[in-house]
């Protein structure tokens, strides 16, 4: 396994970063997570404008998007595999230990992890914490990320791959790592950005494409709910047939199965589509 770290690639066992790197010691961090396919990684662009807009909510320099650029492709070609999560990692870097920034500049971690193709159905389970929409890390794609750690724990000892969260005033919000979308007699919606939810590539994408709602939707959605799926950018658009103790259909529904079929269509037809 070759790792880019600050400026070269490195083998796996030399790819160093300081234990007093800001992303360690405090999470002062962004990342964004890309699906690569046969070395081909997908909405690219669209990652690296994210990339740069947590950055910049989180006070950091911006990224150089060039670097970015040539650093995956590097990784990419220097780690062939089918399916690949590509992970960027860009923190505060080298400061001293405290919320205090240091002066040395950013560090720059890009890696490619191998990963299976995701099963077109999944279970789910919501849990008793909130997101904060109105926190200063709220739509920012931060390496603070225990409180998802957390919550998928759970869900996993459940027997789920995901749990889903509302916001502080009883919305339902998102996953761990993934965005939510209901159909309500018939009509697709998905929560919009003011409940606290990230800016999914694979969210926003699904409802260019769909044509989905977004509405702000209490929680209890998911008790009455036809469909429900899941995107993110592994999962794709991926069916829930299970929340909670709540089965639905075991396959995915017709709202579901179009979305599953658009998505995958449009995103074979344009390995790098632009935002809309």
């Amino acid at each position: 396994m070759r790792i880019w770290v600050n400026g070269g690639l490195k083998d796996a066992g030399a790819a160093l970063v300081s234990v007093l790197d800001h992303g360690m010691t405090v999470g002062d961090g962004v990342f964004e997570t890309v699906k690569a396919t046969a070395g081909q990684p997908f909405a690219l662009t669209q990652h690296l404008d994210r990339l740069t807009r947590s950055a910049r909510g989180l006070g950091l320099p911006d990224p150089d998007l060039d670097e970015v650029r040539h650093a995956c492709e590097a990784v990419l070609e220097a780690n062939p595999m089918a399916l690949g999560r590509l992970r960027i990692t860009y923190t505060g870097g080298l400061s001293p230990l405290g919320s205090d920034r240091g002066d040395t500049g950013p560090t720059l971690v890009v890696a490619l992890g191998e990963c299976g193709r995701r099963p077109d159905t999944t279970s789910v389970i919501t849990v008793p914490w909130v997101r904060n929409e109105r926190g200063a890390l709220s739509g920012l794609k931060t390496t603070s990320y225990a409180e998802n750690v957390v919550a998928l724990s759970r869900a996993h000892e459940r027997g789920a791959s995901e749990a889903l969260f509302a916001n502080t005033v009883g919305h339902l919000c998102e996953g761990t790592g993934s965005n939510v979308f209901v159909v309500v007699d018939g009509r697709l919606h998905t929560p919009p950005l003011s409940s606290g939810c990230l800016a999914g590539i694979t969210r926003a994408l699904t409802v260019e494409w769909t044509g989905a709602q977004e509405t702000q939707l209490p929680l209890d959605v998911l008790e009455r709910a036809d469909e429900v799926f899941l995107t993110s950018t592994l999962r794709d658009v991926q069916a829930v047939h299970r929340i909670d103790g709540r089965e639905l259909s075991a396959t995915p529904g017709p709202v579901t199965a179009k979305a599953m079929r658009v998505f995958e269509e449009r995103a074979a037809a344009d390995p790098d589509p632009q935002a809309p």
